[in-house]
């Protein structure tokens, strides 16, 4: 009796645990405060075969309510369309010269959009990144509150089943950046697939070639503006600021996950870190239903994975569109993270690398060609 106790006290404070992590920080819309007369806007997008994405973001660029001053794709190295693609919207091409030692892919890609870009405010921008028509006002706005630097954790849209498995390791990832215990955080990190900043900021820290030959670039890239005293701010973007991350493959998806899982836990709040243990953890217990529900310990582990649905429903609604048949089937996405830790610690432990856009990174930040 004494056990089932536990268990049941165990799948309460992990759910307490994700009550105490998760903040609903979204964007509010803007009421064109953010038009500040005679700023520059330079949206700067890294793309590297990025042809099935890149016309969704431009397209939705194209639409937005204030137009930037100027976007720039930086083609690194794209063996598709991406180029054509980009040209067939007008917007300025820069073609990345040759990957040098000591850069990994997207910082080399992104300060070569920087060397080119005029504007005094920047927006970086993933390629597989969708704007609502409002997004870059309310984010200018919003930033002229905040201060310092903003990133956005965008609304995840899922169109095939395997993107779907995504579902926990994207509310893992907004419990790392909507934690409150990371206000203070020395090592505050930025999410990379959306970074708002001025160009005097970004300078005093020295930009992407201040952490070029970091894998985790955005979390050290947040880390450099928390070091000069530039505060960091991050949102969840559901409403204003989505992607569609995978639609290449589970492949790639494992290897997207996978190349950060591990390392990315040093640069957290230990009491962040003891939360989201928590809140794993019992979600982990609970499948053990599926394994033990014709014991005795059938009903008190039904009860935490019923618990984990209803809190996993309510999440949902902030993190991404994974239809009504992941929440239920939580434990196909818990395995499936539990199998991006494996493949992120091989990589990391064994191989002394990370693969990600076809290149093997290595973990101290020089890459193989």
């Amino acid at each position: 009796m004494g056990l089932y106790l536990f268990l049941y006290l165990l799948f309460v404070i992990g759910i307490l645990s994700g009550i105490v992590l998760f903040r609903k920080n979204r964007i509010p819309r803007s009421d064109g405060a953010g038009r500040q007369a005679g700023a520059k806007l330079s949206v700067i997008i890294p793309a590297r075969n990025e042809e099935k994405n890149l016309a969704f973001l431009l397209e939705s660029l194209r639409a937005q309510s204030l137009q930037p001053h100027e976007i720039i794709v930086v083609d690194d190295g794209s063996e598709d369309r991406t180029r054509d693609v980009a040209a067939g919207f007008g917007v300025t091409i820069v073609q990345n010269p040759p990957l040098p030692p000591g850069w990994t892919g997207k910082t080399w890609a992104v300060w070569n959009g920087y060397l080119h870009a005029s504007g005094d405010t920047f927006v970086f921008l993933d390629a597989d990144i969708r704007l609502s028509p409002h997004a870059l006002d309310s984010l200018l706005q919003l930033r002229s509150r905040t201060g310092g630097v903003i990133s956005v954790v965008p609304f995840h849209h899922t169109e095939k089943f395997y993107e779907r498995l995504a579902l926990i390791p994207n509310i893992l990832g907004i419990f790392a950046f909507t934690s409150p215990f990371e206000r203070r955080n020395l090592r505050k990190g930025l999410y990379g697939s959306c970074i708002l900043t001025t160009r005097h900021d970004y300078e005093q820290v020295g930009g992407h070639s201040s952490i070029r030959s970091e894998i985790l670039d955005d979390l050290n890239l947040g880390a450099k503006y928390m070091e000069a005293g530039i505060g960091v701010t991050n949102f969840i973007g559901r409403g204003m600021v989505s992607f569609r991350m995978y639609p290449h493959g589970i492949k790639s998806e494992l290897q997207g996950f996978g190349k950060g899982a591990v390392l990315s836990t040093a640069k957290l709040s230990p009491w962040t870190i003891v939360l989201i243990a928590l809140w794993f953890i019992g979600l982990v217990c609970s499948a053990g239903t599926f394994f033990l529900w014709n014991t005795s310990w059938g009903i008190p582990l039904l009860a935490g994975y019923l618990l984990y649905m209803a809190h996993i429903g309510y999440l949902i609604k902030n993190v991404g569109k994974f239809g009504f048949v992941m929440p239920v089937l939580h434990i196909l996405s818990t395995l499936f993270f539990l199998v991006v830790m494996l493949y992120s610690a091989y990589q990391v432990m064994f191989l002394g690398h990370v693969m990600w856009k076809d290149r093997a990174v290595d973990v101290g930040g020089h890459r193989e060609p």
